[in-house]
């Protein structure tokens, strides 16, 4: 078994690859940086590769290119594919969206998973396992998150589709992992509140202690993946697994 992880640099990308890894799983990591702690922790099971996934005629290259044929080569068994690696983008009612900020968030939250995916369905012949770390944001309106709650809902929507494809030998689960202390809560509780009207409240849950840690949340959703319950609702919350 080996696994496909992006975004593993930080975050629950970070936590996600270092589960895997504990767990004797040899993982591809897939980020503009490399993670230097999980690189000297396991030298032989942990390879990387440097790309922007909002650019995505690089990555279309990259996908058909040598370095991912080697590593589907090392392994026919169960492939994973975690597509963690996603931004908030512009945080703004319609009006005040910069143009630039909305391709590469659509970049890296939609081509890049739907190009992941389509890439390894083509050309790995054994069991797929695709989870894509969606987020309540795709199911409930927030204001000045059009572009992050929409990305997130094409992620949803393309698992229901894949699944409804029936294709045997590939489960996938859009999973939202709930609210994590990240990088990217610390940029939601420095935002204007004119931008996020919501802001007090991700505030709250960080000074009430309410937020789950990467790591906890990152061994649910490996204990998930690699269950026999994977993939039995293609749209899922972690929170309400049991």
């Amino acid at each position: 078994m080996q696994a496909i992880v992006t975004g593993h640099s930080r975050g629950l990308g970070a936590a996600i690859a270092a589960e895997l890894l504990a767990r004797d799983i040899r993982v591809l990591g897939i980020a503009r940086q490399g993670n230097a702690a999980l690189a000297a922790a396991y030298p032989a099971l942990l390879q990387e590769a440097g790309l922007d996934l909002a650019d995505t005629a690089s990555l279309r290259n990259w996908l058909d290119g040598g370095q991912l044929g080697d590593f589907l080569a090392g392994d026919g068994g169960p492939l994973l594919l975690i597509n963690n690696a996603g931004v908030l983008g512009p945080m703004a009612a319609l009006e005040a969206q910069d143009a630039g900020e909305i391709a590469a968030a659509m970049a890296i939250n939609v081509s890049a998973p739907l190009l992941f995916s389509a890439a390894l369905a083509r050309r790995h012949a054994g069991e797929l396992r695709i989870l894509h770390v969606s987020s309540g944001a795709a199911r409930h309106p927030y204001p000045g998150w059009s572009i992050y709650g929409a990305s997130k809902a094409a992620l949803d929507h393309h698992a229901r589709c894949v699944a409804a494809d029936g294709r045997a030998k590939l489960r996938i689960c859009a999973l939202a992992p709930g609210v994590i202390d990240t990088d990217m809560q610390t940029t939601i509780r420095a935002s204007d509140a004119a931008d996020f009207p919501l802001k007090d409240k991700f505030v709250a849950l960080k000074a009430e202690g309410r937020l789950s840690t990467p790591q906890g949340a990152a061994r649910a959703a490996v204990d998930y993946l690699l269950s026999e319950k994977f993939g039995s609702q293609p749209v899922a919350d972690l929170r309400e697994l049991g």
